[in-house]
Formats: C-alpha cells, sequence, structure tokens
C-alpha cells in the first residue's frame, strides 16, 4: 500500500508500504476520505514536533481523520463486518483508566495511549488498521467526507459548544474561521444558536463562512465593535478556534457580562493585561476544550441525517493520495475550507 509520511520541513514522502493485517479486536479499512488538520500542520508538517507526549510524532502514516469501509476482521472482532462504513476516533487508548472509561480517550493517562497519525498509522493510506472499539458506524445519510470530518475537526467543535450549554438562548461569535470555526458555526446553529457571527483576518475565510451559512456575518479582527453589535451587543458564548493569542483576547472581548469563552484552538498564549475589569466583575467563564468524546462523536454521527446536515459541505478541495504533498501545500496557506485525500 501507499502511505503518507511527514518528515517536517513543510514536505510529505509518498512511500510504498507493506499491506497490514487486522490482529485481534482489529479491523482492516479501505481509506475512502482522509481529510488534513490544522493541527498536522502546526506541530507535524511545519516542525517534527517532539515536546509533549500528545504531540509526539513517530514516523508513522499521518492522518488522524479517517473514513473508511472494513475489507477485513481480526479474530476477536464482534461489532462490525466487511462493508462497513466507519470513521475512526483519532485516539486509541488503554481502555482501563479513568478518561477512557468516560469515553475520553484523548485524555488516556497509560503509555499505551497511542493517536492515529501521529504514535501510530493513521488514514493517509490505501489502508488503515484500527481498533473495532475506535470505529463508529456511519448511517446511510453519511457521505465518506462527512465521517472524516467529524473524527476531529466537528467532533471538537460540537464538544466545546455543548460544554458550554449552546443552546437557542445564545448568540454566538466563532474566532478563526477555518475548518473548525467553520464547524463550530454549522453546528451551533443547529442546537439553536442565534445570531451568529465570525471574525477572522482572511477575506476568503469570512466570505465562505458566511456562504455556507456557518455565520451570520463575518467581519475583520479591527471590527470587534461591530461583531458586537451584530451580536445584540455581545455574544453569550465565543469560541475561539484561532489558538491564537489575539484570538483569544477578541473571543473574551466579545461576550457579554456572565458570557461564557470556549477554548479549542490549540497553541500559543493568552494574556489578560487586567484581570479584575476583563474577567472577574463581568463574570466571565473560561471553559478549555479538547477534542471530543467517543460517545459525543457518536451522538454527533447520529444526529446528522436529523439535522440534515453534510459536514462535508466545508470541504472546498480534494486530493488523490498521490498529491498529498500539494494538499498539504495548500492547507498550509491558511485560506481555504477543509482538504481532503481521497483513493
Amino acid at each position: 500500500m501507499r502511505g503518507v509520511i511527514l518528515p517536517g520541513n513543510s514536505s510529505t514522502d509518498l512511500r510504498e508500504l507493506p499491506d497490514p493485517e487486522p490482529g485481534p479486536g482489529q479491523v482492516l479499512l479501505a481509506m475512502r476520505a482522509s481529510t488534513i488538520c490544522g493541527s498536522d500542520i502546526r506541530a507535524i508538517y511545519r516542525e517534527h514536533h517532539q515536546g509533549d507526549p500528545a504531540e509526539t510524532y513517530q514516523g508513522v502514516v499521518a492522518g488522524h481523520e479517517p473514513a473508511g469501509e472494513v475489507v477485513a476482521v481480526g479474530p476477536g472482532a464482534i461489532r462490525l463486518a466487511v462493508g462497513d462504513r466507519v470513521c475512526v476516533y483519532h485516539i486509541s487508548g488503554c481502555g482501563q483508566c479513568d478518561s477512557c472509561v468516560r469515553g475520553y480517550q484523548i485524555s488516556c493517562s497509560s503509555p499505551r495511549r497511542a493517536a492515529y497519525g501521529w504514535q501510530r498509522d493513521g488514514g493517509h493510506a490505501d489502508l488503515i488498521l484500527a481498533e473495532e472499539r475506535d470505529c463508529i458506524l456511519l448511517p446511510d445519510f453519511a457521505t465518506f467526507l462527512d465521517g472524516a470530518c467529524v473524527a476531529c475537526g466537528f467532533g471538537t467543535a460540537y464538544e466545546g459548544l455543548i460544554r458550554a450549554g449552546t443552546s437557542g438562548r445564545d448568540a454566538l461569535a466563532v474566532v478563526g474561521l477555518g475548518p473548525v470555526g467553520l464547524a463550530a458555526g454549522l453546528l451551533g446553529g443547529k442546537l439553536g444558536a442565534v445570531p451568529r457571527v465570525g471574525l477572522d483576518p482572511s477575506p476568503e475565510r469570512r466570505e465562505l463562512a458566511v456562504r455556507l451559512g456557518a455565520v451570520d456575518a463575518a467581519f475583520g479582527p479591527d471590527e470587534i465593535d461591530a461583531a458586537r453589535a451584530a451580536c445584540g451587543g455581545g455574544a453569550d458564548v465565543a469560541v475561539d478556534c484561532s489558538g491564537s493569542e489575539p484570538g483569544r483576547g477578541s473571543a473574551i472581548s466579545l461576550v457579554r457580562e456572565r458570557g461564557r469563552v470556549v477554548l479549542v484552538g490549540e497553541g500559543n498564549a493568552m494574556t489578560v493585561p487586567e484581570v479584575s475589569p476583563t474577567l472577574i466583575h463581568p463574570s466571565i467563564t473560561i471553559i478549555g476544550s479538547w477534542v471530543t468524546s467517543i460517545e459525543h462523536m457518536r451522538e454527533l454521527v447520529h444526529r446528522l441525517p436529523f439535522w440534515d446536515l453534510h459536514p462535508e459541505v466545508i470541504v472546498s478541495d480534494t486530493f488523490p493520495l498521490a498529491q498529498a504533498d500539494a494538499a498539504y501545500r495548500l492547507a498550509d496557506a491558511g485560506r481555504s475550507g477543509k482538504i481532503a485525500l481521497t483513493p
């Protein structure tokens, strides 16, 4: 099979690798869609990061947002069968620690924890070996691209929104209108939030967010007052998907008194120069949210047909596996929607 390795220094390496065989409790998937995540760009594609254990890339096949079709099952696999269509929760945990028992394999504390595309082979390949327990069945309504988008980006956005209790009582602001921000806006609308405004420095991404219906209006970073006014005087919930220090500051500035700010974008710092007038006196709640649980991801997949929502609408470009280098270069430019690899 072919597989894409990320050696760092903004490059890709397409290699011929042996076809894997499923072991006990495992399934073999034929890759049908594998999308590119901003964390791959930030921590592997550019830097080959070796710091935080969760981001210790071990030279495996990249891609932690896969969806595929089961083509073989290993001994002891009891839930899935050949022909089933699945997406993959992208962290395989030990299954025994408190986080795993609660469904948050992302926070698994065991040395056995391995993220697809980071510490074990991921989805940028013809075939993917997955643990059966990490796979989520796709309803007939959902496409493989839908599943790939849910596997990280939409799941991450959904977790942040439900942690903030987002509902029809809330005006929603989304800072950073990349793929996760688009997901937050679309899902926020399905949860009832109105109005929804976005903030992003890229005119292309602002235009895309409005065109897709992810937000009702989009503004540049220097238009905080206009964005607050569009929310009726401030948002009840602001989700920072930018992962930047200015973006986090903007999210705090966008919420009204007793508002909730959710931080889902990875990396960088957050500086609050005046804590009392900025956070304490207006009673702002700040919520950190890292990916999601497998149960919430399963819940999200189940809701898609009822919401008539295809996450693939945020995919702006698809490339065959052989053109992975072009796909990563476009994703790295930061002006498009979601980028996907397909067979």
